[in-house]
């Protein structure tokens, strides 16, 4: 696509960009290079380098050592399917299993013993295996490029830890005191405040004491995410075993694990072997999509993190105690005790911060200020949330409940806990902002956060507040995104009400917007400047758009012309200076993947990447099979002109060779200046 920082004169772009072949490889600018760290498959400890590997954090150590710690998120079932049994040196059940099961099954309900159930609980295993976390050891050679190591600190924590082996996960804050309940209204797992595994870890956070935090997110294809007002799980049997050539979920319905127990912030060590992760509850349970840690010596410590989801809302916990020496891995029990807030925007660039405690008033936004004019609310006198369409649903809610404590039952411990336990719900019920799906947070070296909202279209989940996720042009429910830049007022970590304004835009550039689509990712470099993957939908990556309006002449729908944005990308934004807010084309990503978890080495000589599930819509590519499609794009002026674009089905990334399985990796980039460090675009 055409952009105005591309250096070609929009008199010249449609000549320039009539044809474009599309490369199944990680593509850079002239002089960088990249080589691959670890792939899906490798050895790491007892078990496996995961897959769809996520958020990257390397904690250096001494000698030109570190460990580099990596999320590994979900299944895409094509390519998984097609490579699991080499991978895992078994066979597995696939194709029976799709043979015999017709519909949803819950498996946990079967008896043990029944082959049905055996083979539900082989397949199941390999997938949670392949989903958690992973800590690899790296040593940095003297030509300055990253390479692994022998480490006896590597290991794995899979979506199964603890089942079979019993390296359970602990746990801190209040809602122990739901896990730890012998009865409820729900379902209880009897393990108390040990917890099964960690799964659907997609971005997190380093401390500045040198542990990491790794968030689980989509939860939801693998545990009920609704709850009961006294914070117990629903049955396992919500979310079923499902499997078919394109879907494999309910994969922790088969070992009947309790949905209350996932959705957390997980924090290990890297360094310490002996650690198999521990989730903190005053962080809220909710779809986590990062966490971004500040810590000013003196003040309390912040926590920052998104819910991924459309209408989800941006968090902040703040801890009890003032911070005496941020190196310290003592902090890490600033995490137990604590408050959690959730982000109420206004019109005019001002927040404040709700705090989520039983005495906060229910006070919901109404259905009409939100695309598609839909929030959901918690169900009560039973569990869940059911959807407040109308004024009328709002105003009939709030006569019925007063404060949050209205709400939970159970006592004041209990209470808390389950407000954390179901923190979304709570949250809508408190009147946060319904925001555009908040993916990313990062901190900058003056203190301001940045966050990527991916997409403004609204969904079954909800939808982002029209009156403050505005595209270019006023445009609402914006498909393509933004990214937003916040200062607490007196840049206080703990100050109750802030400041914020949009840094960019996604869209196109003759619509206002910097070019991109779907900002997810996020790092910021020592001075200040923004690095941002983006997050296309795989299904919507190339799809060809060979015209801009239907037959009867009305405009198609912004998400019916993503496939204008291509693969997977990465993006440069500086944050000051003339160039501010501008987006700068870095990179673009292999077939059917998506860029995530961008990281710096310390001395920013290496970025490390994941390139995440290339071939997830075609699988591999066979025979260097592509098509040629055709697109309706615009210069940066908004001339039409068309485009053919030739694109590979499939992937053989990153292997390359002509009908290699494609790979989920860590790549480290290297820039031929040394370093990435720059003060000007």
């Amino acid at each position: 696509m055409p952009i105005t920082t591309d250096g070609i004169l929009p008199a010249r772009q449609a000549a320039a960009y009539a044809q474009f072949d599309v490369v199944d490889d990680l593509v850079l600018p002239e002089g960088f290079t990249y080589e691959v760290i670890a792939v899906w498959g490798d050895r790491v400890g007892d078990t496996r380098f995961g897959y769809n590997n996520d958020y990257l954090s390397l904690v250096e150590t001494e000698n030109s050592q570190g460990y580099l710690t990596v999320n590994f998120e979900y299944i895409s079932p094509i390519p998984w399917f097609q490579a699991c049994e080499q991978i895992a040196g078994r066979n597995i059940p696939f194709t029976e299993l799709q043979r015999e099961i017709e519909r949803p099954i819950n498996a946990f309900t079967l008896d043990d013993g029944n082959p049905l159930k055996e083979k539900i609980r082989v397949v199941c295993k390999e997938a949670l295996i392949d989903q958690g976390l992973g800590i690899i050891a790296l040593q940095r050679g003297t030509d300055g490029k990253w390479s692994r190591r022998n480490g006896g600190a590597e290991r794995r924590i899979t979506g199964i830890s603890g089942l079979e082996d019993r390296r359970y996960l602990g746990c801190t804050g209040p809602a122990r005191a739901i896990f730890r309940k012998d009865s409820g209204r729900g379902y209880i797992d009897k393990l108390g405040e040990r917890i099964i595994g960690t799964f659907a870890n997609c971005a997190g956070g380093t401390t500045p004491w040198g542990t990491v935090l790794s968030c689980e997110e989509n939860i939801q294809f693998q545990v009920p995410e609704g709850v009961y007002p006294d914070g117990s799980s629903f049955d396992p049997g919500m979310v079923p075993f499902t499997i078919s050539p394109r879907e494999l979920n309910g994969q922790a319905n088969v070992f009947g694990l309790a949905g209350n127990k996932y959705g957390w912030v997980v924090e290990v060590d890297p360094a310490n072997p002996g650690d198999n992760g521990v989730k903190h509850t005053w962080l809220g349970r909710y779809r986590h999509e990062a966490v971004a840690i500040r810590g000013v010596n003196g003040k309390p410590l912040a926590a920052y993190s998104g819910d991924d989801r459309t209408g989800g809302h941006l968090y902040k916990f703040v801890s009890r105690e003032k911070i005496k020496d941020l190196t310290d891995k003592k902090n890490s029990s600033f995490f137990d005790n604590g408050a959690l807030f959730a982000a109420k925007f206004f019109p005019d660039g001002s927040g404040r911060w709700i705090a989520l405690t039983p005495d906060t008033p229910v006070d919901p936004d109404l259905p009409g200020s939100i695309a598609g004019n839909m929030l959901t609310l918690p169900l009560r006198p039973t569990g869940g949330a059911f959807r407040a369409e109308t004024d009328a649903d709002v105003a009939n809610f709030k006569s019925r409940f007063r404060t949050l404590n209205d709400l939970y039952e159970g006592s004041a411990e209990e209470k808390q806990g389950a407000i954390l336990i179901d923190a979304h719900q709570a949250a809508n019920a408190a009147g946060a902002t319904c925001t555009a799906r908040p993916e990313d947070t990062d901190l900058a070296p003056d203190g301001s956060l940045y966050i990527s909202f991916t997409s403004g279209s609204p969904s079954i989940d909800g939808g982002s507040d029209l009156r403050i996720f505005k595209g270019p042009g006023e445009i609402t429910a914006h498909e393509y995104g933004f990214v937003m830049r916040l200062r607490e007022d007196s840049d206080d970590p703990a100050a109750l009400s802030f400041r914020w304004e949009m840094l960019t835009t996604g869209g196109e550039p003759a619509d206002g917007g910097s070019g991109f689509a779907n900002p997810d990712n996020l790092v910021v470099d020592t001075v200040g400047n923004v690095w941002m993957v983006t997050d296309i939908a795989t299904d919507r990556q190339n799809r060809a758009a060979p015209v801009r309006k239907d037959s009867t002449g009305k405009a198609l729908s912004q998400s019916l012309l993503s496939g204008l944005y291509g693969n997977s990308t990465m993006w440069f934004i500086p944050t000051a200076g003339p160039a501010a807010g501008q987006a700068y084309l870095f990179a673009i990503g292999p077939m059917e993947c998506e860029f995530t978890g961008p990281f710096f080495s310390r001395d920013e000589q290496a970025l490390f990447v994941s390139v995440q599930h290339p071939g997830e819509q075609n699988g591999k590519r066979i025979a260097g099979a592509s098509e040629s499609r055709e697109f309706a794009m615009k210069t940066t002026e908004g001339t039409e002109f068309k485009q053919a674009r030739r694109v590979p089905v499939g992937s053989n990334w990153p292997r390359k060779g002509m009908d290699d399985q494609p790979l989920s990796a860590v790549v480290a980039i290297y820039s031929p200046r040394k370093t990435f460090r720059s003060d000007q675009a």
